[in-house]
Order: structure tokens, then sequence, then C-alpha cells
């Protein structure tokens, strides 16, 4: 999802969808917690977005360390993904045990990034496969210049020109994806979200079964509206637009919410022990 130009700290703070997410998340999260229960808040979470979240690494390092947040819905062997949301969510629960307050707000804006990426249609098409492909069956760790990653290679001119407008031209692979999220992020600019907060049904279950249950049933959701599909074929609709606001960004919000919590009440957990 859109997080701001990354050229500045506060670029994303009124058209990043992130941004957006995180601070109705930390808002609906309030209500689940109690009253001296601590976490951090939505300022200090989105100072680890923009320039210093995940996409602010792209520019900084290109294809160094980059977190890669894509996941394929329909191969339950795909786990990269949901490896790193419980990494984050370990250290995320491990910071708020150990009071440190500045790992603990890193850990939540990350965590937020990784699941609402996740829970993103455009992040569900097989990016790097067609990167590999385009690029003479190179990996990822490759593109480790500005230049390696906006410039495609070809086995000559003409077959550069081509991959590159595979990729950048009208209709192409990220130019689609690109402008996908920004759809999301100017429906969103002007929404009225509702129902954003996790029932108790949802409490249960997380309770009973862990988070990433829950993070699954929520990207089987999403995938079946098959939004990004209708998307590449007829670009921003109606039926888009008000899937958008009705069913997928709430959708996101409680899950990274559920996210926060769990983290929240395993070390409250953890702390009431010691």
């Amino acid at each position: 999802m859109y997080s701001g130009s990354t050229l500045r700290n506060k670029s994303g703070r009124v058209m990043g969808v992130h941004q957006r997410i995180d601070r109705r998340a930390r808002r609906d999260l309030k209500q689940l917690l109690g009253k001296r229960q601590y976490f951090p808040t939505a300022s200090d979470i989105l100072h680890f977005e923009g320039l210093n979240g995940p996409d602010g690494i792209k520019r900084k390092s290109p294809g160094q360390d980059e977190p890669w947040h894509y996941i394929d819905p329909t191969d339950r062997d795909d786990n990269a993904l949901r490896q790193m949301i419980t990494d984050h969510m370990r250290n995320l629960t491990n910071a708020l045990v150990e009071n440190n307050k500045q790992r603990a707000a890193f850990e939540a804006s990350w965590l937020a990034h990784a699941i609402t990426d996740g829970l993103t249609p455009a992040h569900h098409y097989p990016l790097e496969d067609k990167l590999i492909e385009l690029r003479d069956g190179e990996g990822l760790e490759t593109r480790n210049t500005r230049r390696k990653k906006l410039v495609l290679p070809g086995k000559n001119r003409r077959h550069q020109l081509a991959n590159n407008w595979e990729f950048w031209g009208a209709k192409g692979v990220m130019t689609t994806h690109f402008t996908f999220e920004w759809g999301v992020a100017t429906t969103l600019a002007t929404a009225r979200l509702s129902g954003t907060s996790p029932s108790s049904n949802d409490l249960v279950k997380l309770n009973n079964d862990g988070f990433l249950p829950l993070f699954d049933d929520s990207l089987h959701r999403i995938h079946a509206l098959k939004l990004y599909k209708e998307f590449s074929r007829a670009g921003w609709t109606r039926r888009l637009a008000r899937e958008t606001k009705a069913q997928l960004l709430p959708e996101i919000i409680r899950t990274v919410t559920l996210a926060w919590y769990s983290c929240a009440q395993k070390a409250a957990a953890r702390t009431s022990k010691s």
C-alpha cells in the first residue's frame, strides 16, 4: 500500500494508506486494552512508517534486506510473509515485556505494514516469478542498485525495450500495481469507515487458535473479492471503490488491531507472572 513518497518522514500523513490504517487500528485497540496497559501511541508507531518504514528501505538500499511482502493466497506453502509476521509479533511482545518503547513502536509499525501489504490484492500477484522471467532468470538479490531496480535487462535493445514496456508501460506489471494502490489511497482519503473493530467472535478465535488462522481467513476473504483481477481488466470501477471502503479496508484494519492486541495480551500475561 501507498505510504508516502518516502522522501521525508511526514510525506504520507495525509494520503498514506498505511498511516491511516495504523491510526484507525490504534484507536480500535484502545477500546480493547485496559487503561493502564501500555502500547505505543499512534504517533510513535507512525515514526517508523514512510521514510523510516519498509518502503523507505527500498529507496535507501535497493535489493539489500528489503522486506518482501507478497503472498500467494492459493499456496498454503507460501510461508515467507507468515514467518515475517510471526517474527515481528514475537519481537513486539518481547519489547512490551522489557518496556523497550522505541523497539515496541518499531515492531508495531513494521508488523502492521507487513499485514497490510499481505492483505492488499496487488501483493497477491506473483511479482517475484515475473521479475525472474523478465530478468532472464536472475534472482531478486541482483536488483541491488536503483538502476537495476528501474531498468530491466534484455538480450538486445529491442528485447530490453519490450521487457521494460511490459513492466512499466501502460497496464504494465508495476504500473498496474501502483495505480491500484493509488486508487485505494484516493478512496480512503474521503472514506468514512465502519465495521473496523474486532468482534467478540474474533477475540475468541484469537484466544483459541492464535493470530495466523485469523490472518489466513482475512487473506482468503479478500482474495475471493477478485478486486485486483477486476482492476487489471476494467480499471477503477464503482464496485471497486465500494468494496474497498466496505470490505477491504475494514478487514485490514481489524486484522492489524488483532495482531497488536495479541501481542499486548501475551506481554501482559508474561509480565504478571514475573
